[in-house]
């Protein structure tokens, strides 16, 4: 499986990683809601950028689905099964592009989603079990990269606003987490950053929460959840 580290983590590669992964004619990476705004971060050409423009447009599609379930979303023939899941963005689809399989992957933190890959095919194609699960798996990472940009520019802000009490208590919190969710410092700090900036609270704030245990954080079938 293709990893997307620190180093790699460029928006481009971000969609033509899939291709070198899977049989797949096109692939895009897109924001959508509130969290991070609704747009387009990267695409491989003109065909998936419109077929992601049209899902904006006309606020249906794979990538909407994905987001509001939050799993997989996949339809082998657009001009088929898609008309009845997606009535618009089918027809529109098919007048429009060569896509005849669409798949969407939502892109997430936790329970934070914000976005989705989509990948499409100009043939019929059916992903398999493990192909489903290594493109959720690359969604994931590509979610915690664009999180992780996003509260980097928050943090920069609140950083000179922020006391050495403060970060003590981030840093405790940090250790909270990491133990309730058996995961990397990194990805522990990562939980409560993306909190605080989906609820627009400054970082310490979530942090006292989860210090003095109004806020905990737990592994749900493999998402995390947060228990007030």
């Amino acid at each position: 499986m293709v990893i997307l580290d620190r180093a790699d983590g460029s928006p481009q590669l971000f969609s033509t990683t899939f291709l070198d992964v899977f049989p797949v004619d096109g692939a895009s990476v897109s924001t959508l809601g509130d969290v991070l705004g609704t747009d387009i971060v990267s695409t491989t050409g003109p065909d998936a950028r419109t077929l992601d423009e049209l899902q904006f447009d006309l606020g249906e599609g794979p990538c909407w689905d994905a987001v509001r379930l939050g799993t997989p979303v996949s339809e082998a023939d657009l001009n088929q099964g898609g008309v009845g899941r997606w009535p618009a963005f089918a027809a529109a689809a098919v007048q429009k592009g060569p896509a005849v399989s669409i798949f969407a992957f939502p892109v997430a933190v936790g329970s934070l989603r914000f976005g989705a890959v989509d990948l499409f095919t100009t043939t019929r194609l059916t992903l398999s079990p493990h192909q489903t699960r290594q493109a959720s798996a690359m969604a994931r990472v590509i979610g915690r990269h664009l999180l992780r940009d996003a509260v980097e520019q928050v943090n920069e802000e609140d950083a000179a606003r922020t006391s050495g009490s403060s970060r003590r208590t981030v840093h405790q919190a940090t250790g909270m987490v990491l133990a309730q969710l058996q995961v990397a410092p990194e990805e522990a700090l990562l939980v409560i950053q993306g909190r605080a900036f989906a609820l627009g609270k400054p970082v310490a704030e979530i942090a006292v929460d989860v210090v003095e245990r109004r806020l905990r954080f737990r592994m749900v079938d493999g998402e995390i959840e947060a228990v007030e």
